[in-house]
């Protein structure tokens, strides 16, 4: 066993929790960095250390290691091994200001026209990142979103079935509905971090037609994946932006000090 699991063994992981078990393993490394039983250029347990303490698969310790690795704590060094990185000034893209709370704050009016939602069983691209296995139900919410009543964005957001029971109850045609305030005021969910991929692409036919483009159109998009403060996933979006309605500001925050 390695020096550093001598200095204390950390609780296995628990089956029965709800939480999935890489994201248990996840937190249990993510906590032995933070008290220092692991340190910075502290060389990370072997993978097959790792599945002995905990009792867990190689699949599972490889999802934990690569998350803890994608948030910056973890670096892999060719030929080495897996060790804890230097504290680095490292920023994300600010995405737990939900489109409501951002068009309010800059004094424009927002509105929403639901487009879709339905429980759909998903495939790996959106059940992995939320923790999931594949072919798993999660609730599915199409809306385009208004700014002063000009439509600006097409919004698609993904999210487990059992974290939000009831919520295709709520009558999304009423008003403008913010699925973050939803979160928060009904089930105590409230996203705290994550990740974000800025890029650009055409527009498909019905996105064109949603947001008054004429085809050819480009669109902004953003993907993004939110957490809340246990790093346990919330939400997986996607968003395509009018290029001109609604160009991209980016606010960034640091992720670690």
């Amino acid at each position: 066993m390695s020096e550093t699991h001598r200095r204390g063994r950390i609780n296995p992981v628990d089956r029965n929790h709800p939480d999935p078990l890489y994201v248990q393993l996840r937190t249990v490394l993510k906590n032995m960095i933070d008290s220092g039983k692991l340190s910075v250029n502290d060389k990370l347990p072997s993978e097959r250390e790792l599945v002995a303490l905990y009792g867990v698969s190689r699949i599972t310790v490889r999802q934990a290691v690569k998350d803890l690795e994608n948030l910056g704590f973890l670096q892999t060094r060719a030929g080495k091994g897996i060790y804890v990185t230097e504290p680095r000034p490292t920023y994300e893209i600010e995405i737990v200001r939900s489109f409501t709370e951002t068009a309010e704050a800059n004094n424009r009016k927002p509105g929403m026209k639901l487009l879709a939602a339905d429980i759909i069983r998903a495939d790996a691209d959106i059940t992995r990142p939320l923790g999931l296995p594949s072919g798993s139900n999660v609730v599915f919410i199409e809306r385009l979103r208004f700014l002063d009543d000009l439509p600006v964005v097409v919004q698609r957001d993904w999210f487990a079935e059992v974290l939000t029971p009831g919520i295709l109850d709520i009558d999304w045609n009423t008003g403008n509905r913010s699925l973050y305030a939803e979160f928060k005021e009904r089930y105590g969910v409230i996203p705290a971090r994550g990740q974000s991929t800025l890029s650009a692409r055409l527009a498909t036919e019905s996105e064109a037609g949603f947001l008054q483009l004429d085809l050819p159109a480009a669109v902004l998009t953003l993907d993004q994946i939110a957490y809340d403060s246990e790093y346990r996933p919330v939400n997986v979006s996607s968003m395509a932006y009018h290029p001109v309605r609604y160009p991209l500001s980016l606010t960034q925050s640091r992720r670690r000090s």
